[in-house]
């Protein structure tokens, strides 16, 4: 992208060969604000991002260790604020941190229905409706940091302050946007393929440069974490993969990532069976996993659907829902078939829902899948849905065991006391939980490790941390110790709500626009100069 200077000079061209009307024109005003919007449309950013996520896939494969992240948001504010801390907190760089779209959180709270748990029956339109406020809040983070940037350049040339100007020219030049790569969630398509493609499009002009997509049936979609999943063959998943790549090639986001996520191993049901155009192709092997039973053709009730296998008659079990079942522990096997199928059919990564946070089971099944396809990546769903301190703790229980440390002390199945809080067991559960990401990006090739739900949850418990203290005793201290004094001494920006909105924006245009006759807001009697 041009400097600040070079846009100036730009402009002034323009105004040159325009005459009197742009005599009021101040190029650098134009070239300000033409670099706070540094991206033009949702295309703009999927391109870029998509850029940025392959260079970092690329980056993983040569070393593990640079794994990349993100948190869920369902808001546009809450993913300002994380990139605005993730920029505080590291060098003002945002380097493999992306942001995570959740469909459950889409659900539970950007529908029009109210809360709605995470079945596909929100609206469509909410996803890409997310994507866009994501990226408009984040191109306003953009925007307001250059401001004060602009506001500190003519400060120091107004001092005289040569090496501060200077300084700070380089800031703005080599400005760090706030916009990264968003994991968004597309459920199961929302409808048939053409669905499917019609909403990849829009969450792609939205800014969407990768979009996740699971195999399960649409209309029967449930959260990865719960039962009653219901998945579908691999024609029918692998026609939604190709119908993704289409949106994003039709678009010009050439780069667009797809992940492919597999509900097999916790999933036990298919409305379908599968079409067998020969032996031991993709149909015949699915369908092996069914649970069926050999009959004789004078055993079949009217109604029944019966199949040939190995030149016998099985009739699969069916449910009073019309649905089949699959064998009872054929999961691990079914995700890692599902997975290397995926990717044959052109998912870039791919993501594996496990019962348990265990970087042994990821993995082991991921050991099977790379068998087959060595650089197979994993998207890994660090989900709230585990209760992370039980479970590490019981695997350190178990690793006391297997090392014949004494464990006389602790009660396995009441390792969640807070009793235990102190202790060395947890001590050693906590190292492991803290480790984890890394543990598993080496061990089982996890490029990306995401929380979908922790802005859900941390907004539940401020506010009732909030709630409880200034409604209760505390009264107004509940705020100002709690909330207040804690942004100020932390340094969060948001603290000076009338700058984070845009105020001080808003007077850089009417001076932009009004010049000497401009009414600004932050003069002097401006509350928020206490914040100072």
């Amino acid at each position: 992208m041009s400097t600040l200077n070079q846009d100036i000079d730009a402009i002034a061209g323009l105004k040159a060969s325009a005459g009197n009307p742009w005599d009021a024109i101040n190029p650098e005003s134009a070239a300000r604000m033409r670099a706070q919007n540094k991206f033009k449309t949702g295309l703009d950013i999927a391109k870029y991002t998509a850029d940025l996520m392959r260079a970092d896939m690329a980056a993983f494969d040569a070393d593990k260790t640079k794994y990349t992240q993100s948190l869920g948001c369902w808001h546009g504010f809450i993913g300002q604020q994380k990139l605005i801390s993730i920029k505080k907190h590291f060098n003002g760089q945002t380097d493999r941190r992306y942001l995570y779209l959740s469909g459950w959180m889409v659900a539970a709270l950007r529908s029009d229905f109210g809360p709605l748990p995470d079945q596909s029956m929100h609206e469509k339109t909410s996803v890409a409706g997310l994507v866009e406020e994501l990226y408009t809040f984040l191109r306003q983070a953009d925007a307001r940091e250059l401001g004060g940037l602009f506001r500190a350049l003519d400060a120091a040339r107004e001092a005289g302050n040569t090496a501060e100007e200077a300084k700070i020219q380089d800031q703005i030049d080599n400005h760090v946007t706030h916009v990264v790569p968003i994991v968004a969630d597309i459920d199961a398509g929302f409808g048939n393929a053409e669905a499917t493609y019609l909403m990849a499009k829009q969450m792609i002009e939205a800014g969407a440069c990768c979009l996740q997509i699971e195999n399960q049936v649409a209309d029967e979609k449930q959260c990865g974490h719960q039962d009653g999943k219901v998945t579908v063959p691999h024609a029918d998943f692998h026609t939604k993969l190709r119908a993704l790549r289409y949106a994003f090639l039709e678009l010009g986001v050439d780069n667009g990532v797809i992940v492919a996520r597999t509900d097999s191993e916790g999933a036990g049901l298919t409305k379908e069976i599968a079409v067998v155009k020969e032996p031991g192709d993709q149909g015949d092997r699915y369908n092996s996993y069914l649970d069926v039973e050999e009959i004789d053709v004078s055993q079949m009730a009217e109604g029944d659907v019966c199949f040939n296998r190995d030149g016998k008659l099985v009739r699969p079990k069916r449910l009073p829902s019309g649905l089949y079942q699959f064998r009872q522990g054929t999961g691990e096997e079914r995700c890692v078939f599902d997975s290397i199928e995926a990717i044959k059919a052109g998912a870039d990564l791919i993501w594996i829902e496990t019962a348990t946070p265990s970087v042994a089971d990821i993995a082991g099944m991921m050991n099977e899948v790379r068998k087959e396809i060595p650089d197979a990546k994993l998207v890994y769903n660090n989900s709230p849905s585990f209760n992370w301190t039980l479970n590490f703790r019981q695997q350190a229980y178990d690793r006391w065991v297997e090392a014949g440390q004494d464990v006389s002390a602790y009660d396995r199945a009441d390792l969640m006391n807070a009793d235990y809080d102190s202790t060395e067991l947890a001590a050693d559960a906590d190292d492991k939980i803290r480790t984890f990401q890394a543990d598993s990006a080496r061990e089982a090739n996890i490029f990306h490790h995401l929380i979908t739900l922790p802005t859900y949850h941390t907004a539940a418990l401020s506010t009732d941390n909030l709630a409880k203290e200034y409604f209760g005793d505390e009264g107004m201290l509940g705020y100002v110790a709690g909330v207040q004094r804690k942004e100020i001494r932390q340094g969060i920006a948001c603290v000076k709500h009338q700058n984070m909105s845009g105020s001080d924006m808003g007077d850089d245009h009417k001076e932009y626009f009004a010049g000497e006759n401009a009414l600004k807001a932050g003069g002097a009697k401006n509350t928020s100069n206490q914040f100072n």
